[in-house]
């Protein structure tokens, strides 16, 4: 089957997730800037999760256009990813309100690094499918910022324990090295054959 009903689907959920995050965010109890001010953590905390749901749905776009069919497998592994997006709101609005606190914070990286880890799955079973010549496999070659992304993630969630301040330094860095789009696909898809990839490995 086409990519097409997929990625439709993977926008739509992507937005709702993105419409429940911001109905997170609750107006201050005062009428001046000092209630405004509190609101800083749960704010920020918004603000990086927002930057992170559209790295995935960039990323996923460019992901489905290297591939030409789509399989059960890749199905699953789709709403895998999904699943653990759709957590966003819940560890936003927990980091938020508690300041920072190491548990939150831990959790809230355990659950970048899962979706991390889904969209690796994800990516691998398009491979998979797809076959070791495929578009795909080209472009993302050795993935070695994917690779490095998941080790930091759980570095950070690991170190939320002692450092919270850490934790939270090291989730922002991983967004801005993945805030930079990602050239290597369309490059691909650039310099690809007009020729049809050929079948999945056996």
């Amino acid at each position: 089957m086409g990519t097409g009903r997929l990625e439709a689907f993977s926008d739509g959920v992507l937005a709702i997730i993105i419409t429940i995050m911001v109905l997170e965010l609750k107006s201050p109890a005062g009428e001046g800037f000092q209630g405004l001010l509190t609101l800083t953590p749960v704010f920020l905390s918004y603000l990086l999760s927002f930057i992170y749901i559209g790295i995935y749905w960039s990323n996923h776009h460019h992901m489905l256009h290297a591939c030409s069919r789509v399989s059960g497998g890749v199905l699953w592994a789709n709403l895998h990813l999904l699943f653990w997006l759709s957590l966003f709101p819940f560890v936003t609005r927990w980091i938020g309100e508690n300041h920072y606190a190491p548990v939150p914070t831990a959790v809230y990286g355990l659950n970048l690094l899962l979706a991390g880890f889904a969209y690796w799955v994800l990516q691998q079973t398009i491979i998979a499918a797809e076959g070791s010549n495929s578009l795909l496999r080209r472009a993302v070659g050795r993935d070695t910022k994917g690779r490095a992304s998941l080790l930091l993630y759980a570095f950070g969630a690991a170190m939320a324990f002692l450092f919270p301040w850490l934790s939270q330094t090291i989730y922002v860095l991983v967004a801005l090295i993945w805030i930079v789009p990602d050239r290597r696909i369309e490059q691909a898809l650039v310099a690809a054959p007009t020729t049809p990839p050929g079948p999945p490995d056996p």
